[in-house]
């Protein structure tokens, strides 16, 4: 596996990959009723599965339109499981899980990942999710592997680069659009948001809660925002400001959560014995590492053999700042400063691939005019961010250039009329979503929003801080919705 597929399936902010080889989807024909109820049965174990965490779930196929702007047109199977309130004489009703990524598989959620809801939650909702359209085995979107293999670095250097980059992503949008079919342009939150509600109608259910993190919270803000009546509770978690209007400001904000927390992990590891690397100038290592990267001196931590590049590097190094791991990323940048030069290649992979990001270029609009634009925007994160120069994100922006317009661009919400105000979880020091989102979301929303902050580090808090998971519990089951201002402290990284 190369660098550029381990980014492919590691989740980020925007980016959170699922293989899911051999599960294309066809079509089905416009005449094919769609069904008032779900029929479900036992999910089954695949690949790794353990069967002992599969027993219990209930798997399903739901027809919705391919294009919610002709529902009367073709269809294709949404995947959809749940497990069921283990306390019915105490159920709320239906708690609908929105993944995140985008290229999460809820789906895998319920099936190996329950444990993720505190037991109050397993007791007392019908816990629902879905692999998103587009996503797992729901018609995935599908592409060359060895074409996705040749995605150009997003460290861009001239304007042929630019040049060439516009080139690959039109082409790779022909060869997904060939292996995934016309599902391949309808892959948007907007369409999501249909579906979700589709999925409520088939469970005969007047209202759902709904929890979402990192990208599933642009579906539930988006879903309070279209279907407001069928909105009992709605939670985001990690949140996602769909209002960011330009490429500039949606790279400043997530260059700055990345680099505040590569300095909590200084602060920690100056701090902390346990850190591989006390005593040590850790910036000064982790820019020697940049240096060497580049030179292609310094081995992938996946595969050894094989050199990585900053971009690449400095991915690794974000995604440890999600739990956080900040004992793991010490020992890492210990072992790749003490590591010798790789002298491997990557093989080219063969066959089909799911493209994950995908669905982000229908979400976002974030056009760059040329490399000269690109080029100070690249200058702007280094003067600002100066270890965390190169943030994940680039290749989010770069991934979309030269792409149409998007289906669901960005745009301030209009929520009205929820019986139970938004509640959202930010974290100060999350990696990922920034909390200045939060706290930007919560001002769209006014009255109907409730911003809960967590002091703390990393992406998402439920499952983190006991705090955050009582406060929101409350709130689902309860419709307790707390005091503005509300706040849960900090729970010491223990990796």
């Amino acid at each position: 596996m190369t660098s550029r597929q381990i980014l492919r399936t590691t989740a980020w902010g925007v980016v959170l990959g699922f293989a899911a080889a051999g599960l294309t989807a066809v079509p089905a024909p416009a005449d094919v009723p769609k069904p008032a109820t779900v029929q479900w049965s036992d999910c089954k174990p695949e690949g790794k599965d353990d069967p002992a965490e599969v027993k219990g779930s209930q798997c399903a196929t739901l027809q919705v339109p391919v294009d919610w702007h002709h529902p009367d047109g073709p269809t294709f199977g949404l995947a959809i499981a749940r497990r069921t309130a283990r306390s019915p004489s105490d159920r709320v009703g239906v708690l609908v899980f929105g993944p995140g990524g985008p290229g999460d598989s809820g789906v895998d959620r319920i099936k190996t990942g329950i444990e993720r809801f505190s037991p109050a939650l397993q007791d007392r909702f019908d816990i629902v999710s879905f692999d998103p359209r587009g996503i797992a085995r729901s018609n995935p979107v599908l592409c060359s592997a060895a074409l996705l293999a040749r995605q150009p670095s997003p460290l861009m250097k001239s304007q042929a680069d630019f040049d060439a980059t516009v080139r690959y992503n039109r082409t790779l949008a022909a060869d997904c659009r060939k292996h995934t079919g016309p599902l391949y342009d309808h892959i948007d939150t907007w369409q999501t948001v249909r579906d979700v509600d589709a999925i409520r109608k088939a469970l005969g259910e007047s209202q759902i809660s709904f929890h979402g993190s990192s990208y599933g919270t642009m579906l539930g803000a988006q879903y309070a925002e279209a279907f407001p009546g069928h909105a009992r509770a709605i939670v985001i978690e990690a949140v996602m400001d769909h209002s960011v209007p330009t490429a500039r400001l949606f790279l400043d904000d997530e260059s700055a959560a990345v680099q505040d927390s590569f300095d909590e992990f200084v602060k920690w590891c100056d701090q902390a014995t346990a850190c591989s690397l006390h005593g040590r100038d850790v910036r000064a290592l982790w820019a020697d590492l940049l240096q060497r990267s580049g030179r292609g001196e310094i081995p992938d931590p996946r595969q050894p053999n094989v050199a990585i590049t900053p971009f690449y590097l400095s991915f690794a190094v974000f995604r440890t700042f999600y739990d956080p791991q900040w004992a793991r990323l010490a020992d890492m940048l210990k072992q790749l400063d003490e590591s010798e030069p790789p002298t491997g290649q990557a093989p080219v992979p063969t066959g089909l691939e799911n493209n994950t990001i995908a669905p982000f270029c229908q979400d976002w609009h974030l056009p760059v005019r040329d490399y000269r634009e690109y080029s100070g925007l690249i200058d702007r994160i280094g003067r600002n961010n100066p270890d965390m120069r190169y943030p994940g994100e680039l290749i989010a922006v770069t991934t979309c250039l030269g792409t149409p317009k998007a289906n669901n661009p960005q745009h301030t919400l209009k929520v009205h009329d929820l019986t139970t105000p938004v509640l959202l979880a930010g974290g100060i020091h999350d990696p990922a979503t920034p909390y200045s989102w939060a706290q930007n979301v919560a001002r769209q929303l006014g009255r109907d929003g409730r911003l809960l902050t967590y002091e703390g580090w990393g992406h998402g808090s439920y499952t983190t801080s006991p705090c955050v998971q009582s406060t929101i519990d409350d709130y689902l089951i309860k419709l307790q919705v707390p005091k503005r201002g509300t706040s849960c402290p900090a729970v010491p990284p223990v990796g």
